[in-house]
């Protein structure tokens, strides 16, 4: 999921569940509206390649460096903001048939999930 700096949802990308974000998540930059000054992620992205995509982008990183990297600048004034994503996960998981993935295909499953989110831009 990628989200803007106020906490909407932009775009989705399903994937497995044993199925790492992470190559998804340059297909899901290039839906970006306009050009970001930030780009805020949690570890579990932290690739120099993606790294890398972002500033080719012309956006700045603000990945934290996994524990065993070398330091990466990533100031902790944008980094918090990355918690906007988690408490727009938490609104879209209300929803009772986001929350348990009653849908039986992925289809139907990501067409809640676009209800949802266009709900909760519509209240925000």
């Amino acid at each position: 999921m990628i989200a803007d700096g106020a906490g909407r949802a932009i775009a989705f990308r399903l994937t497995p569940g044993q199925a790492h974000e992470l190559p998804h998540a340059v297909p899901l930059l290039e839906n970006l509206p306009d050009l970001p000054k930030w780009a805020a992620a949690d570890r579990g992205y932290a690739s120099h390649a993606f790294r890398q995509h972002i500033w080719d982008m012309g956006a700045r990183p603000a990945i934290p460096p996994l524990r065993h990297e070398a330091h990466a600048a990533c100031p902790d004034w944008i980094y918090n903001n990355r918690n906007r994503v988690e408490r727009l996960w938490a609104r879209l998981t209300e929803w009772r048939a986001v929350a348990t993935r009653y849908e039986k295909t992925a289809a139907s499953f990501l067409e809640v999930l676009c209800l949802a989110a266009a709900l909760d831009r519509l209240r925000r």
